[in-house]
């Protein structure tokens, strides 16, 4: 393989615009940003960056995510109400499986790595 097998993970662009589905959000700000860095061939391994304004976002994850948040403060609550709050340069894994509500508090911005398992 040569160097353009390594992929920078960055913010040098615009990004794209995006929306939280209506029945996802729960409070909140619907815009998104994301920065999509790298994809594998097997769609299955997703790197970039993602980013919302304040908002509580239902969650239930299919893929193990890591989280490296560059921005901002994020609070992960369980369905039982049980939560964890992470600020910026602090990383996290949440699982497949998970199910909650995803809470930025005020604007953030992390870089993801996920990884899907074949379905």
């Amino acid at each position: 393989m040569t160097i353009s097998a390594v992929k920078p993970v960055n913010r040098d662009t615009e990004g794209m615009s995006g929306t939280i589905r209506a029945e996802k959000l729960i409070n909140g700000v619907s815009e998104t940003r994301s920065w999509d860095a790298f994809s594998d061939s097997s769609e299955q391994f997703h790197v970039g960056h993602w980013g919302s304004g304040p908002c509580i976002i239902d969650v239930a994850y299919t893929e193990n995510e890591l989280c490296v948040l560059v921005e901002g403060r994020a609070k992960i609550t369980d369905t039982e109400g049980s939560s964890i709050e992470f600020g910026t340069g602090e990383a996290f894994v949440i699982e497949a499986g998970f199910k909650g509500t995803w809470e930025s508090i005020g604007d953030v911005v992390k870089i993801y790595a996920i990884f899907e398992q074949s379905k």
